[in-house]
C-alpha cells in the first residue's frame, strides 16, 4: 500500500501551479467549472475569455499543449452528439452550405461542445498539475466523505494491478488456442471476466483484512500536515474569481 504509483495523466513539473496545495487546486477547478456551466450559451465571447484564462494557467504551469490535447480526447463521444444535434433537433431551421439545420439544435450543440470542452480542459489541467495521491489527500482535507476517498484511493492503486491480471489471463487463453476475433469463441472471454471479478473480489477481501490488522479505522490517514496561508488562497483563487466575473458579465 505504501508503494508509489505513477499515473499517465500527471505531468511532472516544478511550476507555481504544481506547488499549490492539492485541496486549493480542487476548489479552484470546481469554481471554474461551475462558472463555465453557468455562462449563458449565447455569450460567445465569454467562452473565449474562459479559454484565454485557461491558457494563462497553462503558461504558468508550463504544460505542453500537445499533451493537453491528447488527454482531452476523452470527450470525443460528446463531440459526436453535439455535431448531430443540429440535424435532428426540431424547431426553426436555417440553411448552411446547402444543409437544413435546426437553430435550437445549433445552440444546444454549441452549448454541449463548448462547456464540455472547457470542463474537460479544466479537469485535465488539474490532473496534469496534481499527482493522484495528492489529489485524494486534498479531497480528504476538504472533508469529502471518508468512504468515497477510500474507495477512490484503492481503485487508483489497484486498477493497474487488475489490468495487468486481465492481460495475463488473455495471453494464457491465446497461448491455448483461443482467438477472440471469432464470435463463437466469446464464451471463454465471458468466463475470463467472471474469473477476473472473483480474483479482484478475493484480493479486495485480503487487502481489507490486512488494513484492519494494521489499525485501519475506516478513514485513510493523511500524510503530512499542510497549512495553507491566506496569501496562497488569495493568489490561487484569482483565476476562479475571474471566471465567476466572466460568467456574470454574460448576463449583462
Amino acid at each position: 500500500m505504501g508503494a508509489g504509483h505513477a499515473h499517465s495523466l500527471h505531468h511532472a513539473g516544478d511550476s507555481v501551479v504544481h506547488r499549490l496545495p492539492a485541496h486549493v487546486k480542487v476548489v479552484v477547478a470546481f469554481v471554474m467549472v461551475i462558472a463555465v456551466v453557468a455562462t449563458p450559451r449565447e455569450a460567445f465571447w465569454v467562452f473565449g475569455a474562459h479559454l484565454a484564462l485557461l491558457v494563462a494557467v497553462w503558461i504558468a504551469a508550463r504544460l505542453p499543449v500537445a499533451a493537453i490535447a491528447a488527454r482531452s480526447l476523452i470527450e470525443a463521444p460528446f463531440v459526436v452528439l453535439a455535431v448531430l444535434l443540429p440535424f435532428f433537433a426540431t424547431g426553426p431551421r436555417t440553411e448552411f452550405l446547402g444543409l437544413s439545420l435546426s437553430v435550437d439544435g445549433l445552440l444546444a450543440g454549441w452549448n454541449i461542445l463548448v462547456k464540455g470542452t472547457l470542463g474537460v480542459l479544466i479537469s485535465v489541467t488539474l490532473g496534469m498539475t496534481t499527482p493522484v495521491r495528492d489529489l485524494l489527500a486534498g479531497l480528504s482535507r476538504l472533508r469529502v466523505p471518508g468512504l468515497v476517498t477510500t474507495i477512490a484511493t484503492l481503485m487508483v492503486r489497484y486498477l493497474e494491478v487488475i489490468a495487468a491480471e486481465a492481460r495475463r489471463m488473455r495471453l494464457a487463453r491465446v497461448a491455448r488456442g483461443h482467438d477472440p476475433r471469432f464470435l463463437w469463441q466469446i464464451g471463454p472471454t465471458i468466463r475470463g471476466v467472471g474469473t477476473l471479478f472473483l480474483r479482484s473480489y478475493e484480493r479486495g477481501e485480503r487487502v481489507h483484512l490486512a488494513m484492519l490488522a494494521r489499525g485501519y479505522t475506516g478513514t485513510m490517514p493523511l500524510l503530512g500536515d499542510v497549512v495553507t496561508s491566506r496569501r496562497t488562497w488569495t493568489l490561487a483563487l484569482l483565476p476562479a474569481a475571474a471566471a465567476v466575473v466572466l460568467a456574470t458579465t454574460g448576463y449583462v
